[in-house]
């Protein structure tokens, strides 16, 4: 006999769980970023203070970067207009200079030659310090950390299946 849409079974001995793994990790990278603002009457002259100042502090970060340990890029550059109110009419508001800056990113594991580096340019202060996992660290951490809850998993799986009496 031949049944066409017959009820599937109740499924029976079914229990759900769920597990997890958490690995504690220290951060491995830092990333400093220094930054310097210009102000003036002219936007030219504005915009070649910046680039005279990004250029020195690219030029000495360079001396002392090395792949991984200390990488160098350009962050944030940028320049826009400066608004007053004309003296004739207060109403009325009109460009009366300009203002910009700029940043240089330093970032890698070597945490001393970062800061030692930072300390050696001039042109540019520190605006920001943050850290982070490094991509090769944080694929590591992931993979231990689901191991660990795999193995979680079969534990709690194992634990239930001798609770509830089966093989």
């Amino acid at each position: 006999v031949y049944a066409q849409n017959a009820p599937a079974a109740e499924p029976r001995n079914v229990v759900q769980l769920s597990a997890a793994g958490a690995v504690e990790v220290q951060q491995d990278l830092l990333v400093l970023t220094l930054s310097t603002a210009r102000d003036g009457k002219d936007a030219t002259a504005v915009q070649t203070q910046l680039r005279q100042a990004l250029d020195a502090a690219v030029l000495e970060a360079r001396r002392h970067a090395e792949p991984g340990q200390m990488d160098i890029r350009t962050g944030n550059f940028s320049l826009q207009p400066r608004y007053g109110q004309s003296s004739q009419n207060s109403a009325v508001s009109h460009i009366n200079g300009w203002q910009g800056n700029t940043e240089l990113v330093l970032e890698g594991r070597d945490f001393a030659r970062i800061t030692q580096t930072a300390a050696r340019i001039t042109s540019m202060t520190i605006a920001q310090v943050a850290f982070a996992l490094s991509p090769e660290q944080r694929s590591k951490v992931e993979r231990d950390a689901q191991s660990q809850a795999i193995e979680n998993f079969k534990t709690q799986a194992a634990d239930l299946t001798r609770a509830f009496g089966f093989a």
